[in-house]
């Protein structure tokens, strides 16, 4: 149990811990997270066949010190299910917040209205795969608490019931890990911002600031590998949060700058045919358009022909031809010999005619037919992205890589798994077949890709496909999912070996999306967590009002270096705001936060902003929990 021991009871005082509830690895992950990154006691609540090793893996000491702060034990609690006496053992009805991260969906719905109950002002964290009942349990449990707390503030109502997808959460970091090849990214306002190091500039070299700088490393011109945050000895570790003057000093110091995530490849183009309608060219082929050219051509050949020859008038003469044409004019058995041989070529002509028409029919029909197929990779397609696998998570994967307008082939074996609709609606060229056979890898250009991101649901699969991968393009910058952390790292190491100029990463759904379901337990503000060495910043979206480190102050003079910094503000109108920043806008939204900031902008009571802090930074921003007052007009 390696010193943890289970427990019954908690620390007696209301919201001196959190809970996390679940029995696969997310609730592993989530209460590791926390514990090292937040501080927070947490007790965890495993079915009894995993409790000693869900002990053993959140007791062991952490390689990330934080700062030197003492590592908060994580305490266990076995229990075969999420029951009312159970939660009652975590203590919830002592807790700040819960997280209910078990695998199915009704035993998440029946222990969050069981915890409601016992606790109708605790902060619920709901794991759900099924997006519309999680809708409509975030409203039902929000309604719970609004009627057992009837004077609940909007934003604290907003904050006690967040329903999340561990699909969702995971997604925009593995698409950072196949653009920028990083994991350490926020989302907010439908931008991913990631924390981009950047080494020691050479001589006369001029680095791009990014957004902002977030931190100097520890690393410098004649250390290069840096003290990682090391205390030990003296050592200098990295610098949060510096002012402008301190970077202008630290010329020959690593940094961490702030910077948006952006795809400089070629965009994917646009599907040309369209639901409601479609060109000429899409409708008929080429060898038809120029066959039908040449019976209108030889068409107005006889009648140009027919008129000089005849001299009959050029309209009657194409109106004779036209009846020739189609066989529905008299046999000119009384006429010139002329009229009859220009009646038999039109006969001929008609004839040639008719199976056009008939191709050109089938054409259409096999066209709009095929309107709503799923697309084959273009040609000339280079520097794409190959996704492997369209379930779960690699749909979600799909939707975001779409909406930043980066170049996708998908390959899916499954003709019927959840993400086939999506990419057909996209128009996003697919690859029906298993990965592992010869030629569908090579169907997808994977060697002319610029990424691979292998995401089916075995660990087999993804790294037979990342190994054949590999063979048609050695510098492929490769991120697979592989569920055993220990297979994870063996995997890591080999590929690193055999291939050391190619980028490769292994990323763990439920690794990822750990961070984004312990913000949500430390309430919406947090929007995402960045580690730097051994230290983190907290990127948290707060309201100016009661803040008197905020309010009526600039942006420059809000600035407390070492502390935090204001990066965007909110333009939103307050009756319009989301509750959760971290959630990308709607379709057709335009982005509210406006991230370059004047720094004698006054920050106004109605503000929202968003800022990078430390944990002592955030806990003094909250600490005293001020009582906002009331905007003046």
């Amino acid at each position: 149990m390696s010193g943890l021991p289970r427990q019954g009871d908690v620390p007696a005082h209301a919201g001196e811990h959190m809970v996390v509830c679940g029995d696969d690895g997310l609730a592993r992950r989530l209460a590791v997270e926390l514990r090292e990154v937040y501080r927070q006691r947490v007790v965890l609540v495993v079915p009894v066949e995993h409790a000693d090793e869900r002990a053993a893996d959140t007791g062991a000491p952490s390689n990330d010190t934080l700062s030197g702060a003492a590592v908060v034990p994580v305490r266990v609690v076995a229990a075969p299910a999420p029951t009312t006496a159970a939660l009652l053992r975590a203590g919830v009805d002592r807790a700040a917040a819960l997280a209910l991260v078990y695998e199915d969906d009704e035993t998440n719905l029946r222990a969050a209205l069981a915890a409601r109950r016992l606790s109708p002002g605790l902060r619920l964290v709901v794991r759900m795969y099924n997006r519309k009942l999680g809708q409509h349990l975030e409203e039902l449990l929000d309604q719970g608490a609004l009627a057992a707390v009837p004077g609940l503030d909007r934003a604290a109502l907003d904050a006690s019931t967040t329903v999340l997808s561990d699909a969702d959460t995971a997604a925009p970091a593995l698409v950072a890990t196949a653009i920028a090849d990083t994991n350490k990214v926020v989302q907010a306002d439908g931008l991913l911002l990631r924390a981009a190091e950047r080494p020691v500039p050479s001589r006369g070299q001029v680095p791009h600031p990014g957004l902002c700088t977030l931190a100097l490393l520890s690393s410098t011109a004649a250390e290069p590998a840096g003290f990682e945050g090391s205390d030990a000895g003296g050592a200098p570790g990295p610098e949060l949060l510096p002012d402008d003057r301190t970077v202008r000093g630290a010329a020959a110091r690593g940094t961490v700058v702030l910077e948006a995530v952006r795809h400089e490849g070629p965009a994917l183009p646009a599907r040309r045919l369209a639901r409601r309608g479609a060109p000429l060219g899409e409708v008929f082929s080429a060898r038809l358009r120029w066959a039908l050219a040449g019976i209108v051509a030889a068409v107005l050949a006889l009648s140009v022909t027919s008129t000089v020859l005849t001299h009959a008038d050029p309209l009657h003469a194409t109106y004779l031809t036209l009846l020739d044409l189609f066989s529905i004019n008299d046999p000119a058995v009384d006429e010139s010999t002329t009229r009859q041989v220009l009646q038999l070529l039109s006969g001929l002509v008609g004839l040639a005619l008719l199976p056009l028409l008939v191709a050109g029919a089938l054409e259409a029909l096999g066209t709009f037919r095929t309107a709503g197929a799923l697309r084959r990779p273009p040609r000339g397609l280079s520097d794409h992205i190959v996704l492997l696998g369209l379930g779960k998570i690699g749909a979600r994967v799909l939707a975001r890589l779409r909406e930043l307008d980066i170049p996708v082939v998908c390959v899916e074996q499954d003709p019927d798994a959840r993400g086939i609709a999506l990419a057909r609606d996209l128009g996003v060229p697919v690859v029906l077949g298993d990965v592992t056979e010869d030629g569908v890898l090579d169907s997808a250009r994977v060697h002319r890709a610029a990424a691979l991101l292998a995401l089916t649901s075995s660990d087999t699969t993804n790294l037979e496909a990342t190994l054949a991968a590999r063979s048609l393009k050695n510098d492929l910058r490769v991120a697979l999912r592989l569920y055993d952390d220990d297979f994870a790292t063996a995997v890591y190491r080999s590929l690193r070996s055999a291939h050391p100029g190619a980028i490769t990463r292994s990323r763990s759904v439920s690794h990822l999306a750990a961070p984004a379901f312990a913000g949500a337990m430390m309430g919406r503000q947090i929007l995402g967590a960045i580690s730097v060495e051994r230290k983190v910043l907290l990127f948290a979206a707060l309201p100016v009002a009661g803040h008197p480190q905020l309010e009526d102050r600039t942006v420059a003079e809000a600035f407390r270096p070492g502390a935090w910094r204001v990066l965007a503000l909110d333009t939103a109108a307050p009756t319009t705001r989301r509750p959760d920043l971290a959630s990308s806008h709607q379709a057709g939204e335009k982005p509210q936060l406006l991230w370059d900031l004047h720094p004698g902008y006054v920050l106004r009571p109605q503000d929202r902003v968003v800022v990078a802090t430390t944990r002592r930074g955030l806990a003094e921003l909250l600490g005293d929990s001020p009582q906002p007052r009331p905007a003046t007009p």
